[in-house]
């Protein structure tokens, strides 16, 4: 099949986001008087948004809705002021992304960090490409998997869902791509594993960002 654009993840699949992620909750929960957690936790506290960030990453014994929104607050506070300390593209995605804008192949981003955060982030760190579409989570919107953001974006490029390679590193992503009709392309230089990919899926593992042209 011949496909006409690529839906992307953010973090974990363009962006290795981790480390600032992790420091910015861990600041947060210090100051709230909790314990922190080591960066590789943080690879399955993330994908789901910011208030699930907060929720996963508290005791077990203060996830009150008050405490969880003070957690959000505070994360929002500190990775306002470090999200480009360490965030940095992943080694092969500037290639990968030159070669799909010599095909002409659309691209598009859709991501559960908050939209103004997506958006600065994109603009920033992956500014030497253009994409078609930039999406962050909105208020009132659903999060992933909730497959609406995915679809809206292909009623917005004129291209039906079938003809999208998604790209994603997290059974959220996997899915989203299959709830919108796309096809799943799960990435192993992310955050989750192989079989969390499969189990949710993914139709294809790929290791490496140039082995997705060959999807193409």
């Amino acid at each position: 099949m011949t496909y006409q654009a690529v839906l992307f993840d953010l973090d974990g699949t363009l962006l290795d986001t981790i480390e600032d992620l992790a420091d910015s909750m861990n600041l947060t929960l210090g100051r709230m008087g909790f314990p922190t957690h080591e960066v590789e936790a943080y690879k399955y506290f993330v994908g789901d948004g910011v208030e699930a960030l907060a929720e996963r990453a508290l005791p077990a014994g203060h996830r009150d809705p008050r405490t969880v929104a003070q957690g959000v607050q505070g994360h929002r506070e500190e990775y306002s002021r470090r999200w480009m300390n360490k965030t940095r593209p992943y080694e092969g995605i500037g290639a990968l992304l030159d070669a799909l804008t010599q095909r002409g192949i659309k691209r598009a981003i859709l991501s559960n960090k908050p939209d103004d955060s997506t958006k600065l982030v994109v603009s920033e760190l992956l500014a030497d490409w253009d994409f078609d579409v930039v999406r962050g989570a909105l208020d009132g919107a659903g999060k992933k998997p909730d497959p609406t953001g995915a679809i809206r974006i292909a009623s917005e490029l004129a291209i039906p869902p079938a003809d999208f390679l998604y790209v994603g590193d997290t059974n959220t992503d996997m899915l989203t791509a299959n709830g919108a009709g796309m096809f799943a392309v799960g990435v192993l230089w992310g955050f989750r594993t192989a079989d969390e990919l499969t189990a949710n899926g993914a139709k294809v593992l790929i290791e490496k960002p140039p082995d997705l042209l060959k999807l193409l």
